[in-house]
């Protein structure tokens, strides 16, 4: 039995965020499902290696070098997917940040008490620090999807996926900023799908849980924080990157055309 609807050969995508951890486990996800991918994010030497594992799986592997909180370094990577696959069919947001940090001091608070036992916690977030989670987390998706948009609006097609997360649904002490932005990425994804869906581009999010990627590894620095995490996850382990990117090809692909403003919270059962 073959379902081709999940077959994404001929197809083309752009994962920003690509070098590492959800990004990468998506660019690779999408390649082996037969789609050529443009990776881009500011580590030159990481999304040079994972363009070299796309070219390994009979994909087309392009790295572009860009900050996805810049617009014209976005344009840039949008030019170039364009003229070198001739289209983009797919646009996946995977770029951005984290940070633990309360707004202000919290009286009686023991360092360790959050945060895998990270000290630094019990400083409060700055206006610096506010402003780049948030164009970390939000900017570089509304630059990266208006880059993209006037090409998909005239082909009358597109598949955008944006990573949110489960805290976006879900708030967490010394994460309000955080919580904030992946809020404001659900919001946005579904208010875009409305917008562009007499276009026939879908629009979708999805929301990890607790993803093993080099981000998160401090938060799982040592047995006892990582056991307090899989106690609250129904399925006690944590997500792997490649199901990140499972649940992309399905959205990226044709079986996904009747889906759009949604967000698929991909985290072992914590939202339940």
């Amino acid at each position: 039995m073959s379902l081709k609807e999940f077959d994404l050969t001929g197809k083309s995508a752009v994962v920003m965020g690509g070098g590492r951890g959800i990004g990468k486990g998506i660019a690779l996800t999408l390649a082996e499902a037969g789609a050529d991918v443009l990776v881009a994010a500011r580590t030159n030497q990481e999304i040079l290696e994972t363009a070299a594992e796309i070219g390994q799986l009979g994909c087309k592997g392009l790295a572009v070098a860009a900050d996805a909180t810049k617009s014209s370094e976005i344009d840039h990577v949008i030019s170039v997917a364009i003229k070198e696959f001739g289209k983009i069919d797919i646009l996946v947001n995977s770029a951005g940040a984290g940070l633990r940090k309360p707004i202000v001091p919290l009286p009686g608070y023991k360092a360790g008490e959050w945060a895998g036992g990270r000290k630094d916690i019990s400083l409060p977030v700055t206006d610096l620090q506010w402003q780049q989670l948030i164009d970390a987390n939000m900017t570089s998706i509304f630059l990266a999807t208006r880059a993209v948009g006037l090409h998909m609006l005239e082909r009358k097609k597109g598949k955008i996926i944006n990573i949110s997360s489960m805290t976006g649904a879900k708030g967490f002490p010394t994460e309000v900023i955080y919580c904030t932005t992946k809020a404001a990425v659900i919001m946005y994804t579904r208010a875009l799908a409305l917008e562009w869906a007499r276009y026939h581009i879908n629009v979708n999010s999805i929301a990890p849980g607790y993803v093993e990627t080099e981000m998160t590894s401090q938060f799982f620095d040592n047995e006892k924080t990582k056991e307090r995490l899989l106690s609250s996850v129904p399925l006690r382990r944590l997500c792997q990157p490649r199901e990140v990117g499972l649940l992309a090809v399905y959205l990226a692909s044709e079986a996904s055309d009747y889906l759009t403003g949604q967000a698929i919270y991909l985290d072992g059962g914590i939202l339940a």
